[in-house]
């Protein structure tokens, strides 16, 4: 499985998405003709933000927004890494008309399909596509994301949310994302942030089974692919803990997951580690 991996990685990302599209085109072809796919629900050709049941993986992430980020149907929502809508979707049958969803992603080809497919019936949803390089998913341009400013006033949200998106970043990267998610997040607003955690026990498993194995150690950060150095980072537990202190906010949960070992397990939380923050003053 590792081994798919690296060489998929190692294609440009055109490539990569030619090539889903061409793989899942009899799948894809067949719910559009016998009308089984909702319409919400993008062809599989299409998602490039992981493996797995999209409906029921977004469904569940709703329910974790809930139970742990203490979301209501007013809140005001931002999804960083919005990806082809997988977040957005479940939030439209959550969120009322006090609410509102802002997402942005830097694959044009999902901020496309969602303003196509979500924004036409939800206007109170926005989707906005920002140009910038990533190793995994866009070589087109140079605009780094340690530059990056969010496009969004200061105290505008109640939850910000970002599913495997630090686990595709370098940490200069990271800590501006961390500052901007900071400066853009309510007084007492909640972010659901995974990463992968470096730590005693994750590196005593991990590699066994189908686990990831990050051997290309760069200190406070390591690499699954030294070549596509964005395809999966992972993370010391203490410099991403100080880090995430010395912009102010709270770890207020720490869910691991079971990515170390490929297996999961009733310890485990989900496949990735998940923090819950909260702004403090």
């Amino acid at each position: 499985m590792l081994t798919k991996r690296r060489i998929y990685y190692s294609l440009p990302p055109d490539l990569r998405y030619i090539i889903r599209r061409i793989y899942f085109y009899p799948t894809d072809f067949l719910d559009l003709i016998t009308g089984k796919r909702d319409n919400t629900i993008p062809p599989k050709g299409l998602i490039f933000t992981g493996p797995g049941d999209f409906k029921k993986i977004g469904e569940h992430y709703l329910t974790i927004f809930i139970e742990h980020c203490n979301l209501k149907p007013e809140h005001r929502v931002l999804d960083v890494g919005s990806g082809i809508g997988r977040i957005a979707v479940p939030l439209t049958k959550y969120l009322d008309s006090r609410g509102s969803y802002e997402g942005f992603d830097i694959v044009k080809k999902g901020i496309d399909w969602c303003n196509k497919h979500i924004k036409k019936e939800f206007p109170n949803f926005k989707f906005m596509h920002v140009d910038l390089k990533n190793d995994l998913y866009n070589l087109k341009t140079i605009q780094a994301a340690k530059n990056f400013v969010f496009p969004y006033k200061d105290n505008d949200f109640d939850l910000v949310v970002l599913t495997s998106v630090f686990t595709h970043m370098m940490p200069e990267d990271v800590e501006n994302y961390t500052k901007e998610i900071y400066r853009v997040l309510k007084i007492g607003g909640k972010c659901l942030v995974t990463f992968f955690i470096l730590n005693s026990k994750s590196k005593k498993y991990m590699g066994s089974n189908s686990g990831l194995n990050f051997k290309n150690n760069f200190g406070h950060y390591s690499l699954l692919d030294n070549k596509v150095k964005e395809a999966n980072v992972a993370y010391r537990e203490e410099y991403l803990f100080n880090m995430i202190n010395q912009f102010k906010f709270t770890i207020d949960k720490v869910l691991y997951g079971f990515w170390s070992t490929g297996s999961p397990s009733k310890e485990s939380f989900e496949f990735q580690d998940t923090l819950i923050l909260t702004k403090v003053k």
